[in-house]
């Protein structure tokens, strides 16, 4: 048995709600309740002590990012960036983008700082020769990102900080690993696209970031609506809401290529 056509459009509507909109009421009021903070003034961006001094470590070492958005934009999503450095190197490299200025910036901040007083996570982190042939593939995507110039920058639906990091993890599918859900902007192109995931695992339909599907080992099942993503873990049970992220088993720190 069929549902009429109204009532079937009633039961979408619904559901769409239920699943992309009721989360994000439900972080908003978290966030109004929380302490975090409302300003980057009043925010911490000390290093969060995750790493070592480049010098205490020879081995080359490549490692994704991602920290809680700030302010109103936490309600969200996260922020992304990367961070590496070659066997030998007597410093770290960061690399992020942000809406005011050049959108590409070096070394602005700890490599393993806090974002808005969040510590940050990581979702990567490679070591040894593994790394040291991927840096430089890295420093390609970096140098060929398009959107480099002032004013390319657009907070939603992008390309913002994610849709950055997102080009970078395309260049190195072999990490087999994708940004959370929550990475607004993550899913940002430019016109229509049908092709292979990021992580090259399944299959992308994407209308300009504003509304795809996904299905691949490493993205699992992803509906994008609006930069909101809801969907399956295939790999880490979990499900995947709209600001929350994952719930469920958390994901592995990518320590290792995928084979």
């Amino acid at each position: 048995m069929t549902l009429p056509r109204p009532r079937a459009r009633t039961v979408l509507m619904l559901l769409i709600l239920l699943v992309f909109f009721v989360p994000i009421l439900a972080r908003a009021a978290l966030f109004l309740a929380s302490d975090a903070p409302r300003s980057w003034r009043d925010a911490d961006w000390s290093s969060a002590g995750l790493l070592p001094r480049a010098t205490q470590d020879e081995r080359a070492r490549l490692i994704i990012f991602t920290g809680t958005a700030g302010a109103w934009k936490g309600v969200f999503a996260v922020h992304s960036w990367v961070v590496f450095k070659r066997a030998g190197d007597t410093r770290w490299t960061r690399y992020d983008v942000v809406g005011w200025g050049a959108p590409v910036r070096t070394n602005n901040w700890p490599v393993d700082g806090r974002w808005y007083g969040a510590t940050p996570k990581a979702i990567a982190d490679v070591s040894g020769a593994e790394a040291e042939r991927l840096i430089p593939r890295v420093e390609g995507a970096v140098t060929a990102y398009k959107f480099a110039q002032a004013g390319d920058y657009r907070v939603w639906p992008g390309p913002n900080s994610n849709s950055f990091t997102a080009a970078v993890l395309r260049a190195v599918p072999e990490l087999g690993v994708a940004l959370p859900p929550n990475a607004v902007g993550r899913d940002w192109r430019a016109g229509l696209y049908a092709g292979l995931t990021d992580s090259r695992t399944g299959v992308e339909l994407n209308a300009g970031g504003l509304v795809s599907l996904k299905i691949g080992w490493v993205e699992g099942i992803e509906i994008n609506l609006l930069g909101l993503v809801a969907g399956l873990d295939l790999r880490h049970p979990a499900v995947k809401l709209p600001g929350y992220g994952r719930v469920g088993l958390p994901a592995p720190v990518q320590t290792a290529l995928a084979r």
